[in-house]
């Protein structure tokens, strides 16, 4: 007997050994879209397996590798199958944010975070702006954002090497920053005897339009912005009138690229350290999208122009991206991942996303700087794709502001600062809002027809091609508000009028 006993108590205890070295069942189902070209791959990345050392909680990834992979999936989990736990770097549209709380598809976090996520509750009371941008209209929070003050707009570069080689105070106003490009087209300011110079280099309407600024215009991709409460609109102002008849004088004397409306980022770009550079300013998100790092300390973000007595710029997006991350009816306790998910709302945790450890990835100098502890070629091909989730689309967290002043090398810690001064400086022109599917598919209609037109006569207006005379400028006016510009305005002012500004 007592042998069978031994026997049995033998061989409870490999199996409590076997069990024990079996891999353990992952605790959620985490699914979401980090395309091919980014290199990352959830499964053996070093961030999540940070993560679970630091929370205890491990994943099943269900990583979708391509765009139309991805929006079908979305579809797909629109109608309720097959549910993840999670939604990570979902990109939720506004429109599908709604769609999926309002099928019961994914759950309302609001109740769970004062409580989970004391480090996102706080940034969220601090900045009510924040926490009304991914509030629904009936008061839930169905998505969490990713929060970036640092975010790219596309900006004014001017070549302050050229302005110091040619005594020129950098310029303030429309007039001084006409009298710059003038320069720089007739002073040889690259001295290579050569007349090659381009003062001002940019692609299409899009980017010339973020020049408004100097004339008082900050509208939006929809041409509507909020002024003391009321949607207004810029295309049919005599503001409007006065900046494409500036750009049409810049075009005429050549100060403008006149490859800028065919033109795109690869076939400008400079890739070539050791060729001269043409461009004395640039409309752009950074410098490098045109010219080498070599040629970065040449320019410097220009501020905002003075417009009466004012310098405002358009806020391309904000500081809030919307729909990165969402619980979804299916999950056994979301109190738990809203947990695991506020440490990335943390200085640490958005280092550890974007950047990695300290001491691993890379490490602070004695000076108070840091460095990565590689080449920046092995950092950007293979450390950053396997140990972090800094590339592909915008996962929930904040951007480590303060880190990023704080890189070792010069001139990128500079446009960093450059890039925060600008964003003193920028107003969103329309605030976040969560459109209803009928007005949602109006505005599109609206707009397909309105952007059309109005892009390519503003477009003829610089070029000369249609002469900016009164008659043309009346037709102008006339067709954008037969179009349904007005029209447009009142749908855009219901969001205000409810609350929205």
């Amino acid at each position: 007997m007592r042998r069978l006993i031994a026997g049995i108590l033998a061989l409870l205890m490999m199996a409590g050994y076997a069990m024990a070295d079996a891999p353990q069942a992952p605790d959620y189902v985490l699914e979401g879209y980090d395309g091919d070209s980014t290199g990352v791959t959830w499964e053996t990345n070093l961030f999540f397996t940070r993560m679970q050392e630091r929370t205890g909680i491990s994943f099943q990834f269900s990583q979708a590798r391509n765009e139309t992979e991805w929006k079908e999936r979305k579809t797909a989990i629109l109608e309720g199958k097959n549910l993840p736990d999670v939604l990570f770097k979902a990109d939720l549209t506004p429109a599908e944010t709604r769609k999926m709380y309002e099928g019961g598809v994914i759950i309302d976090l609001k109740p769970y975070l004062e409580e989970n996520a004391p480090d996102l509750w706080a940034l969220l009371q601090e900045h009510p702006d924040w926490l009304e941008a991914i509030t629904l209209p009936d008061g839930a929070i169905a998505a969490l954002p990713a929060f970036n003050n640092m975010q790219n707009n596309d900006a004014m570069w001017i070549n302050t090497r050229w302005l110091e080689r040619m005594g020129l105070d950098t310029p303030a106003t429309a007039e001084e920053l006409t009298e710059v490009l003038r320069a720089f087209k007739t002073k040889d300011p690259n001295g290579n005897r050569s007349a090659d110079e381009v003062p001002l280099t940019f692609i299409g309407m899009w980017e010339l339009r973020f020049l408004g600024h100097a004339f008082g215009i900050i509208d939006n991709d929809y041409y509507v912005s909020v002024k003391d409460g009321k949607v207004v609109s810029s295309l049919t102002t005599e503001e409007n009138r006065a900046f494409l008849s500036w750009l049409h004088q810049l075009w005429d004397e050549d100060l403008l690229d006149h490859n800028g409306f065919t033109t795109t980022d690869s076939l400008r770009q400079i890739t070539d350290e050791n060729k001269t550079i043409p461009y004395g300013m640039m409309m752009n998100a950074t410098p490098l999208n045109v010219v080498p790092s070599s040629a970065l300390d040449q320019f410097r973000l220009l501020l905002p122009l003075e417009y009466e007595g004012k310098q405002v710029y358009r806020d391309l997006a904000g500081s809030v991206i919307r729909g990165t991350f969402a619980i979804t009816s299916a999950c056994k306790d979301p109190a738990e991942l809203v947990r695991w998910v506020n440490f990335l709302y943390t200085e640490e945790g958005a280092r550890l996303a974007q950047y990695g450890e300290e001491g691993t990835e890379y490490s602070f100098t004695e000076n108070g700087t840091w460095e990565w502890n590689e080449d920046l070629s092995t950092i950007a091909q293979i450390t950053l794709p396997s140990n972090t989730i800094s590339f592909g689309l915008p996962a929930p967290g904040i951007a480590a502001e303060e880190f990023q002043k704080k890189y070792v090398e010069d001139t990128t810690r500079e446009t960093v600062e450059q890039m925060a001064e600008l964003k003193k400086y920028s107003v969103l022109p329309y605030p976040y809002v969560y459109l209803s599917d009928e007005d949602a598919a109006a505005i599109a209609a609206l707009q397909a027809d309105i952007m059309g037109y109005a892009e390519e006569a503003m477009a003829c207006f610089v070029t000369g091609d249609l002469e900016l005379n009164d008659e043309n400028w009346n037709t102008f006016c006339e067709t954008v508000r037969a179009k349904g510009l007005e029209d447009e305005i009142s749908i855009w002012q219901k969001y205000v009028s409810n609350g929205a500004d």
